[in-house]
């Protein structure tokens, strides 16, 4: 015959077992597994078709089908140098700028910020011959 201290004892061990079973099940039910470790967050940014510029093509270029951006990398066509084209840079040029959605990064920053001070230059020089000619006549 057993004590009450004893009996509670095994009372005890069988009602853990059970609600361990119960949590098994239940984990393997609802995959809780998954949702008991830190959620990978959804790739951002998100795609918002709406915002894009319209191209009048059929087809729908990869991040549009996909739903987000992803980062690129790209080698630059001027220096060689390797580098990424950011998901958050894409969502800027397709959806704020309306760079056409089939157009890809070419060019660094560096390579970018140099052209563009060329082209700022030879528009300088322009204009100034304009208003020399002007001046002339």
């Amino acid at each position: 015959m057993k004590s009450g201290k004893q009996r509670r004892a095994e009372l005890d061990t069988k009602k853990q077992a059970r609600k361990d079973r119960r949590l098994r099940k239940m984990k393997t039910f609802l995959d809780l597994d998954r949702l008991e470790q830190p959620r990978a967050a959804l790739p951002e940014p998100l795609v918002v078709s709406r915002n894009l510029a319209p191209d009048g093509s059929y087809s729908l270029p990869d991040f549009v089908s996909r739903g987000y951006y992803r980062d690129k990398p790209f080698s630059c066509e001027a220096c060689g140098t390797r580098e990424v084209w950011t998901a958050t840079q894409q969502k800027w040029w397709y959806e704020v700028a309306k760079g056409g959605v089939w157009t890809t990064a070419r060019l660094c920053r560096p390579c970018r910020r140099r052209k563009r001070e060329r082209k700022n230059e030879a528009r300088r020089v322009h204009l100034e011959g304009l208003e020399r000619k002007k001046r002339k006549a």
